[in-house]
């Protein structure tokens, strides 16, 4: 008869246990609307007690953010900063402070592309309206689009617009940001695997049970769900803007919400341009310079760029990618 020996059965009760944990490890998911798009959270976890309080964390962060960077809550931060900073310096919160300083070197290095004082003659749109400025109201309120003209005083945290009429909006970055601020959160948590996504904004934590996430492009001319590429990633960010996004067509003209700061008015150089990148804030601001430039000066930019890669959908349907960037297999159809 063999001999019984407690530490062997010990060990063998261990790796069965540890065997049965991981096979009950799944992926816990939520899709909420906040900010104005879709938020979707997913967490790869044992512990579903665990995973649950992780979502609930990513959903409240974003609402946090959305009512400090909203310019649609009458009482958020931004909100304030438009109804005053006109007249007199208006202090904020130190991370709004951050995110607009931060929103300032895109702007430079795009040589103004990306700006965020567009809203100056943004906000006379109303997509879902269909209501787009006329010639005369553009001319009279394009003036106010100039990252210049805001005055940023670190050592107080404070914000001053240069001219009357100056708005901003963080729509091109904020998201991003908050996309970046969930999954730091969830790292702290204890989380390898994740994904949170905002919009077209996305960051990846860690892959996806070991294979990479599948991450598709969607072409701008079909449904929602039908992607152009598909493109295999892990560890990373990766953000698209679209003119399907907001949008509405008039006499045969297609009005949507990334605006030529230069002319107030929609970019037409492409169709939809991604960023793959090391955080979402990044992806998510350069976008729009690539957006508007289009694909040959848009990837010039890009190009200069450390661990930045791109992909462009011109306005032709053209697909254009990155000199770092292998060419993703095409979606099965």
């Amino acid at each position: 008869m063999p001999k019984f020996c407690p530490f062997k059965f010990l060990l063998v009760t261990l790796l069965t246990l540890g065997f049965a944990s991981l096979s009950h490890a799944e992926w816990y998911k939520d899709e909420q609307a906040i900010m104005g798009t879709s938020i979707r959270a997913e967490v790869w976890s044992t512990d579903a007690e665990k995973a649950q309080a992780g979502i609930r964390a990513v959903m409240q962060e974003m609402h946090r953010i959305d009512y400090l960077m909203s310019p649609f809550k009458e009482d958020s931060e931004l909100s304030r900063i438009n109804r005053e900073a006109a007249d007199h310096p208006v202090k904020i919160s130190r991370e709004l402070f951050d995110l607009i300083d931060r929103s300032l070197h895109f702007s430079r290095i795009s040589d103004g592309v990306f700006d965020i004082t567009f809203s100056s003659v943004g906000y006379l749109y109303d997509y879902r309206a269909g209501i787009a400025p006329s010639d005369t109201d553009i001319a009279k309120t394009l003036p106010g689009i100039n990252y210049r003209h805001l005055i940023l005083n670190p050592r107080d945290s404070t914000i001053k617009f240069e001219r009357k009429g100056m708005r901003i909006d963080l729509g091109g970055i904020a998201k991003g940001y908050a996309v970046d601020k969930c999954i730091a959160i969830l790292s702290a948590m204890g989380f390898h695997q994740a994904l949170v996504t905002a919009g077209g904004d996305s960051r990846l934590l860690g892959d996806r049970d070991g294979r990479p996430w599948m991450i598709g492009i969607r072409d701008p001319r079909k449904k929602a769900g039908e992607a152009a590429v598909v493109i295999p990633l892990s560890d990373t960010a990766i953000s698209t803007s679209g003119d399907y996004e907001r949008f509405f067509i008039r006499d045969g003209v297609r009005y949507h919400h990334i605006l030529n700061p230069k002319t107030g008015k929609s970019a037409l150089n492409s169709r939809s341009a991604t960023v793959i990148g090391p955080d979402a804030t990044t992806t998510d601001a350069l976008t729009k310079p690539l957006f508007i430039l289009g694909w040959e000066k848009g990837m010039q930019l890009l190009e200069s760029l450390p661990g930045i890669e791109a992909v462009v959908i011109d306005n032709t349907g053209q697909i254009h990618y990155s000199s770092g960037l292998e060419p993703p297999r095409p979606a099965v159809q």
